[in-house]
């Protein structure tokens, strides 16, 4: 008896691409491997994605859909921004490796430009010339990639040194330090020591960049307005 293949649609693909991105990172990540989650051959996934870019676009695409989809656009211009870089975060953070490969693909899937184009319409109503206006968007979109992905990143490389051997990384950081001198890490022992580095990557911490980022804008439209 013949062996049935297994069906695939392209929904099926991008949802164990996204668990592969989880489980092994997008540096592991490659047709083959997908192909070998699903259980078929790595030539069948080409009759859905004509390449690995083209479905690194798609999956963008998705992460693109769900920000507009959770995003809330009510208030003024600090307001709306405030709330799509937070939906922006939240959605990034749920998606393995969504950041990374919303940095390496292009504005040519719908709604990854429906999502450009919302937060254009967050400050079309300031006076701020159009040059200027993108610049506020790219620079939050940075900014949010940046966090999530310094996020990210720290975890894995606190996972990866715990597993390669064991140890203390606070006991080892602090013995480092304090083999320094006041010049070298002084400010930076006393707040390590004082777990003002633990606030990184929270809530907190991320609130308070972003005010900075409005604070910057919200001066710039009161020099427009003078």
């Amino acid at each position: 008896m013949k062996k049935q293949q297994p069906q695939i649609s392209e929904d099926k693909i991008l949802e164990a691409s996204w668990e592969l991105l989880r489980e092994e990172g997008i540096e592991k990540f490659s047709m083959r491997r997908l192909a070998d989650r699903l259980g078929i051959q790595a030539p069948s996934l080409y009759w859905y994605f004509k390449s690995k870019q083209s479905l690194y676009q798609r999956l963008a695409n998705q992460v693109s859909k769900m920000i507009l989809e959770e995003f809330r656009s009510e208030g003024d211009w600090k307001e709306q921004l405030t709330a799509l870089a937070v939906t922006q975060r939240s959605v990034l953070s749920r998606y393995p490796c969504s950041t990374q490969l919303m940095m390496m693909t292009l504005p040519h899937e719908p709604d990854i430009i429906r999502f450009t184009n919302r937060m254009l319409l967050c400050v079309e109503s300031t006076p701020l010339t159009q040059e200027q206006k993108l610049q506020v968007v790219n620079t939050l979109v940075n900014y949010v990639f940046y966090f999530v992905l310094d996020h990210y990143q720290h975890e894995r490389n606190v996972t990866a040194i715990l597993e390669d051997q064991e140890v203390d990384l606070g006991v080892d950081l602090i013995r480092l330090l304090d083999d320094m001198s006041e010049t070298e890490a002084g400010l930076f022992r006393r707040m390590f020591k004082n777990g003002l580095f633990q606030v990184m990557g929270s809530d907190a911490s991320f609130e308070f960049g972003l005010k900075l980022i409005l604070l910057g804008i919200e001066q710039v439209i009161k020099e427009h307005e003078k």
